[in-house]
């Protein structure tokens, strides 16, 4: 895969709380934001974004580190190209004061600035609500986001944070205790939270999707699938759910996982059940 222009993509700027991002817009219908992965706003996360839009929704990427459009593995560099962007990515995202990479029991600080975000855009495009997907180092985000009833389709995919170190990080997720009371009350009255991860994938223990399970009951949606089910052209290890290790073929197991995240869109924002 080459560089992708993004040119399908209206750009803007957010400001909320004295902090302004740049956020990417396309599409019409309800909105859905997409919080980009390390190390940021590739060609596979805009080809997921296209997925959401084509599905009916307006998509919303904010800009919080990366370069937009480019491909950290392209034939030529492989995986020293893929480290060497992670690593660039994850170093905005350390000095940042607006990520919480280790601490356990913490909402990040940006979540706040993404709450806004749903709430302008609900207010702009409209519909029952805003659905919202978190990506690896973001995709507890999503999760700290439904706190807003306004978000009615949260998605985690491959949530990787806080850092699994010890046995209690491993089971954590980077969500405060009073917000994933909040959540679990959501779901109790119907909210459904999807999870995705690979079994075996280290970023995102399976003590943590046990321990969202336990606490959000029903409302949380486990989608596990096998190493095996990964794209082998992805150049790290299965990972990435939703975009770098997605076989993008029917009956596919990650296709019917990707399928699964677009119907909790289409039934929570472009055909609610009036129930």
């Amino acid at each position: 895969m080459t560089d992708d222009s993004a040119a399908d993509f209206a750009r803007e700027t957010f400001t909320r709380r004295g902090t302004t991002h740049e956020i990417l817009r396309s599409g019409s219908g309800p909105a859905v934001i997409v919080i980009a992965e390390i190390p940021g706003t590739t060609p596979r996360v805009l080809d997921f974004a296209r997925k959401v839009r084509d599905l009916g929704c307006t998509v919303i990427i904010p800009v919080l580190f990366g370069r937009v459009g480019h491909d950290p593995n392209p034939d030529s560099a492989g995986l020293l190209g893929a480290a060497g962007a992670m690593a660039r990515a994850g170093v905005t995202m350390c000095v940042s004061r607006e990520f919480t990479l280790l601490a356990t029991g913490r909402t990040s600080p940006v979540v706040p600035w993404l709450r806004d975000l749903a709430a302008a855009e609900h207010q702009r495009c409209g519909g029952p609500g805003v659905g919202a997907v978190g990506m690896c180092l973001t995709g507890g985000f999503a999760l700290a986001m439904a706190t807003d009833e306004r978000v009615l389709a949260p998605v985690l995919a491959q949530p990787a944070l806080p850092l699994g170190v010890t046995p209690w990080q491993q089971r954590a997720i980077d969500t405060s205790p009073e917000d994933l009371a909040v959540v679990a009350a959501r779901c109790a009255a119907g909210l459904k939270v999807l999870g995705l991860r690979f079994r075996g994938d280290r970023l995102v223990p399976a003590a943590r999707f046990a321990h969202l399970k336990r606490v959000l009951g029903d409302g949380f949606v486990a989608i596990e699938l096998d190493a095996e089910d990964a794209n082998p052209a992805g150049v790290m290890p299965p990972h990435s759910t939703l975009t770098e290790h997605l076989v993008d073929e029917p009956g596919t197991p990650t296709r019917e996982a990707l399928d699964q995240v677009l119907d909790l869109f289409r039934t929570r924002l472009l055909d609610p059940d009036p129930a």
